[in-house]
């Protein structure tokens, strides 16, 4: 595999680099809002810890039987700092090597993360509103309350909003960066063969 141009070996330096803005940056947030709550209740999701109204929120699903919400729930939060140290590495292999193999490397490996990350929270999303104390003050048959993976729900007289916050979109700007500098590097490849 021919080496990368200077440019995209600096350009994928950054963008690894920039990884680093997660450690103090909240990666998700879930927000809710209802008729009681106009303003809007925020939950925001760390490397390694929960913040916002959480206190609150887990007064309001204590009468519908959710458990309370606490850091001790997500073991993910014990690693989750590694894995972004781990990430950063992988991301200057392209850097230092020039090595096109090690950029594809690094764009497979950050879409398996994301992806996985996305399919560890709708698990925890679908135990955590499936799973309800049957003696709560409200129950509704066949009513789950989990939040959405992606987007906007109306649990009861709540509407509910799960999305990226600014450090996750960081990994998806990361992410598109060095999925388009791969592309760019084939395409450039090709043309520089082809013109030979």
């Amino acid at each position: 595999m021919k080496s990368l141009r200077p440019s995209t070996r600096i350009l994928i330096a950054l963008a690894a680099l920039s990884l680093g803005i997660t450690y103090f940056l909240p990666l998700w947030e879930i927000q809710l809002w209802a008729p009681q709550y106009p303003e809007g209740l925020n939950m925001k999701i760390w490397l390694n810890r929960i913040s916002g109204d959480v206190d609150i929120i887990n007064g309001i699903n204590h009468y519908i039987g959710m458990r309370s919400i606490k850091a001790e729930m997500f073991p993910e939060f014990r690693y989750m700092g590694l894995l972004v140290g781990v990430l950063i590495v992988i991301g200057l292999l392209p850097a230092v090597t020039g090595r096109r193999r090690w950029l594809l490397f690094f764009v497979i490996v950050l879409c398996v993360c994301g992806a996985a990350g996305m399919i560890d929270y709708y698990v925890w999303g679908q135990d955590y509103g499936h799973n309800l104390n049957p003696k709560a003050a409200i129950s509704v048959p066949g009513m789950s309350y989990g939040p959405p993976v992606i987007g906007y729900k109306s649990i009861l007289n709540f509407v509910a909003y799960s999305g990226p916050d600014y450090g996750g979109w960081v990994f998806v700007g990361v992410g598109m960066v060095a999925a388009g500098l791969f592309v760019w590097e084939q395409w450039f490849s090709r043309i520089k063969s082809a013109i030979k």
